[in-house]
């Protein structure tokens, strides 16, 4: 496995609004309409842990991602290029 580190960070944040986000909003245009426009945004929880090659290869893939994202093969190895 990789001797390399990574990290998952989970955010959850609050908004209030005065109607309802559609859904299928992209979270950039969530803060720009806290920021700008009419929404009222606050972060309730910050969490980040480590992982290892494996478990990132392992949450890439859950994200509909690819462990070649971070040059890995799906067991968490550095993914050979030449």
């Amino acid at each position: 496995m990789t001797a390399r580190k990574f990290y998952q960070t989970i955010i959850a944040i609050e908004v209030l609004s005065e109607e309802p986000i559609p859904a299928g909003t992209d979270l950039p245009d969530i803060v720009q309409e806290s920021i700008d426009g009419e929404y009222s945004l606050r972060i309730l929880k910050y969490y980040e842990r480590p992982l290892n090659g494996k478990q990132v290869a392992k949450a890439l893939l859950k994200q509909a991602s690819a462990p070649s994202f971070f040059q890995l093969t799906e067991e968490g190895e550095e993914l050979e290029v030449f």
